[in-house]
């Protein structure tokens, strides 16, 4: 496994081949796309540890909806205004994102500590588990740089 500082490096170093692998994957049918990248992505996980990387939550802000917002903040015993002013603000597409990275609820040992009430884009990242992996084929190739199962699942490909 790549560690997250050699990621960015080794995502440069390929970024041409891996474009090409991820633009031809457009001719692919839907289905066969899925099983494809779902198949990479349960091997790729079988021997990586998120837990030992971490690199989404210190370098990437998810985008938390109204939903993710009420249910943290409940679960902070927070109001949501109060959740919301403490912690997120709102960026240049009007999402709500982290004030900050790393991630505020990232430990020291790399836990979450919001884990069973994380956002929704926490809760999908890399999104390479998904269907419909066509339409996320912009998000894989951003995803390189960041997530060593993704680096490897795009140099499977």
């Amino acid at each position: 496994m790549l560690k997250p500082e050699q990621l960015k490096k080794e995502a440069y170093k390929n970024a041409k081949d891996f474009k090409k692998k991820i633009a031809s994957l457009k001719k692919e049918k839907d289905k066969k796309l899925d099983l494809k990248i779902n198949d990479l992505d349960d091997k790729a996980f079988a021997h990586i540890d998120c837990l030992s990387c971490a690199n989404c939550c210190k370098t990437l802000g998810p985008l938390f909806t109204q939903k993710d917002v009420e249910r943290v903040a409940k679960h902070l015993r927070m109001k949501p205004g109060a959740f919301t002013e403490k912690y997120l603000r709102i960026d240049e597409d009007h999402d709500y994102v982290l004030q900050e990275t790393p991630c505020s609820f990232l430990d020291s040992e790399n836990y979450c500590t919001i884990y069973d009430v994380r956002p929704k884009a926490c809760a999908d990242y890399p999104n390479t588990h998904l269907k419909n992996q066509k339409k996320m084929l912009g998000l894989l190739q951003k995803n390189v740089e960041y997530c060593p199962a993704v680096f490897e699942i795009v140099e499977k490909l």
